[in-house]
């Protein structure tokens, strides 16, 4: 991951934590309410560590 990829991730971060922030705030803290955090996780991470993380080191490896 160059620079601006990482800026890009940390953005990104910041931004998905302040919206659990102000999921977990506006209402009781629920099963329901730890379910939404844990699903949109997953939902956002999950693709850019497939693209980023996993298919960087196999260009890595495939170049050498």
């Amino acid at each position: 991951m160059n620079g601006q990829q990482i800026f890009r991730f940390t953005c990104l971060v910041i931004l998905w934590l302040a919206l659990c922030y102000l999921v977990v705030t506006s209402q009781p803290f629920t099963l329901k309410v730890l379910f939404v955090i844990v699903a949109s996780g997953i939902i956002v991470f999950v693709p850019l560590y497939k693209k980023y993380i996993k298919n960087g080191k196999n260009k890595k490896s495939g170049s050498k």
